[in-house]
């Protein structure tokens, strides 16, 4: 830190309570009263020096006592100790921390060259412009000192300056400069020593990184970081660079923000500010901080989002904060995306309206940016970069779904109007939903049935997993409807890959009645027996596959009878809820869904049975064409080197 000596003379001031005098040896004839604090002094030492100070004395000549009072001098008393001192030509020390003070003060006291050669406002103001704002630290110690000092130190320039000084050092790359010596980093010569004064052209930084300057901006005051961070932007410093100090700002004035944070530099906390000041604090943050996707992490926004909410901020810049998460909501965690709810108006744990709210800004921005349109295939769906945001939110909001679904006064509205806000091609599979939806029934055992055949009409039965077909077909929460979808879906699914091995099947016949025909002509009696064997192979496939046919069909027979058993169940119970009478199961062992189960049960059996019989058929398919085309290519060969041999002879 700069410092300069202003004269060598030993001290002569001595301080008696709320009282200086000064020990000259001759008796004191003005008196100085800076507020409490009085300074007993000489005329000539004082007039000499300030403009301000003569008049002041040459209107109390008269008197019997000449008595000054300064009440409005900047800095106060402390301010005018140092001025005392000068005037007399005794020792003090320039430093950023009295530099602003004595420079204002000398300007209030028009302490100027017209009044005395050399004087204070010239050797502060040289002090101040060649060793204050060349250094970073000076230059923040003199900004910070200005904010006791305004609006002298505004009117004399000295905010801007130090502003302009330290928002150019923190806009150069320090990976570029070799000098002057970084104060935030270790400088050593291409040997490995520390240079005795810092310079060096061969010098290289290291450890520097572009958030060094992010605690010392922070121990400004806002309205002054602020005007710092302006000047930054306008020099086209780096918008993340500019995010992130306005992150760390947050972090050490926002209580609450520290928590569970660990990526970063973590600021150390600082004096706790009022309800209100946090406030106005975080809805300043939120209008300087950029719009650009990316700059802030999600996680960070999610809780600056819940701060707001504690602090019951204005609503236009809890609106803003939701749509920032929304523009990033597919790098949001389920943790920080489960908001509780602080209002005495809502009922429910979370904050359901929030994040809907912020799903729908997402939606909007994807239709922006071309994600909007026809709905994609399933393939599209995996394969697709464009597709993987909105599958990364879908997979997001279905275990939040999943969350909040035990809360117990949540309307089945409010989370069926969440669920089908993404559109159909976000989720590849339903079974993050069927989950939420399960969970959801489970926790409201009393929902009505029309209620929850409604939930259920959300699941495509279609995009179920084996394993969530399996646990749909045996839950006892689902409506009947559900179950014989699922059920059927499955049947389907069994049929379109039957008739698929069927018609590879035909492919394959057809192929090799065409190698049959043409190894006839050309190829030898080694070549006819390869075809022959080749023909009873696919004649003994063409038996399995009708075989498996006949075993489809009479699949089909079984699921229609099971779906008119499952009718008449259905028609039992409402005929004995009409009646008043039991609806559960007695003493024949359970209710509906156990007797569903058990008819169910062998025909599961079978279906099962009967696609691995399938997948069984599909590898000997597979194995009998790669062996066929093995003999082809060696009886090509073959035939190609008796050509040769002929031609020879």
């Amino acid at each position: 830190m700069g410092s300069m000596k202003l004269s060598s003379k030993p001290d002569a001031f001595t301080r008696r309570g709320q009282a200086w005098y000064c020990t000259t040896g001759l008796p004191s004839d003005v008196l100085v009263e800076v507020g409490e604090m009085s300074f007993h002094l000489h005329k000539f030492p004082l007039l000499s020096k300030s403009a301000i100070l003569g008049r002041l004395i040459e209107e109390n000549s008269d008197s019997d006592e000449c008595v000054i009072k300064l009440s409005d001098i900047p800095g106060g008393a402390k301010s005018f100790e140092l001025v005392a001192r000068f005037c007399y030509g005794l020792k003090i020390e320039l430093s950023s921390e009295n530099v602003v003070y004595l420079r204002c003060a000398a300007e209030h006291l028009e302490m100027t060259e017209e009044t005395s050669g050399d004087n204070l406002i010239n050797q502060t103001e040289s002090f101040f412009n060649q060793v204050v704002l060349r250094s970073w630290k000076d230059s923040l110690e003199a900004l910070r000192t200005c904010d006791g000092l305004l609006p002298h130190a505004e009117d004399l320039h000295i905010v801007k300056r130090c502003i302009e000084s330290l928002a150019g050092k923190a806009s150069i790359d320090p990976d570029l400069f070799g000098w002057p010596v970084s104060e935030h980093s270790t400088m050593q010569s291409p040997g490995g020593s520390v240079l005795w004064n810092g310079i060096s052209t061969g010098a290289k930084v290291r450890n520097c990184s572009s958030d060094w300057w992010y605690d010392d901006a922070s121990s400004l005051s806002f309205p002054t970081y602020k005007r710092l961070i302006s000047s930054m932007e306008s020099r086209g410093i780096k918008q993340e660079i500019i995010a992130g100090s306005l992150t760390y700002y947050a972090k050490k004035f926002l209580p609450g923000l520290n928590r569970r944070q660990s990526t970063g530099p973590m600021p150390l906390p600082a004096a706790t500010l009022s309800d209100e000041e946090q406030r106005r604090l975080l809805e300043e943050i939120d209008r300087m901080l950029p719009l650009q996707r990316g700059l802030i992490s999600t996680n960070v926004l999610l809780w600056l989002l819940r701060t707001a909410m504690i602090l019951k901020v204005d609503r236009a810049c809890i609106s803003n904060l939701e749509k920032r998460v929304g523009m990033q909501l597919d790098e949001a965690t389920l943790e920080d995306l489960l908001l509780p709810n602080f209002s005495y108006t809502m009922d429910t744990l979370y904050n359901v309206e929030c994040v809907h709210r912020i799903l729908d800004h997402f939606l909007a921005m994807d239709q922006t940016m071309g994600g909007g349109g026809a709905s994609p295939c399933l393939d599209d769906v995996m394969a697709s970069p464009s597709l993987a945001p909105i599958t990364a939110v879908a997979k997001l909001i279905d275990g939040y779904l999943a969350e909040i679904a035990p809360d117990i006064n949540l309307k089945p509205l409010k989370f069926q109007s969440l669920a089908a806000a993404l559109p159909e091609y976000a989720r590849p599979l339903d079974d993050g939903l069927y989950r939420a939806i399960d969970v959801y029934l489970k926790s409201h055992p009393t929902l009505p049935e029309a209620e929850r055949e409604q939930l259920c009409r959300l699941i495509d039965c279609q995009k179920l997993s084996l394993e969530a077909c399996t646990h749909a077909a045996q839950n006892e929460r689902l409506p009947l409807r559900v179950v014989v979808q699922v059920l059927f879906f499955e049947q389907l699914q069994l049929r379109t890959s039957v008739a698929g091995c069927l018609l590879v099947s035909d492919n394959l016949e057809a192929s090799s009645r065409t190698l049959r025909g043409g190894g006839a002509v050309a190829a030898s009696g080694e070549a006819g027996c390869w075809a022959t064997a080749a023909v009873r192979e696919n004649q003994a496939l063409r038996v399995g596959m009708d075989s498996m046919r006949l075993r489809l069909m009479e699949l089909e027979r079984e699921c229609s009878d099971m779906r008119q058993d499952i009718r008449k169940l259905g028609r039992g119970r409402r005929r004995l809820r009409g009646g008043g009478g039991i609806v559960a199961g007695g003493k024949d062992g359970g209710g509906w869904a156990a007797r569903v189960q058990r008819m169910l049960t062998p025909r599961m059996m079978k279906l099962q049975m009967c696609s691995a019989q399938h997948d069984a058929a599909e590898q000997q398919r597979m194995n009998n064409e790669h062996k066929k085309v093995e003999k082809v290519a060696k009886n090509k060969k073959q035939l190609s080197m008796d050509d040769g041999d002929d031609k020879e002879e």
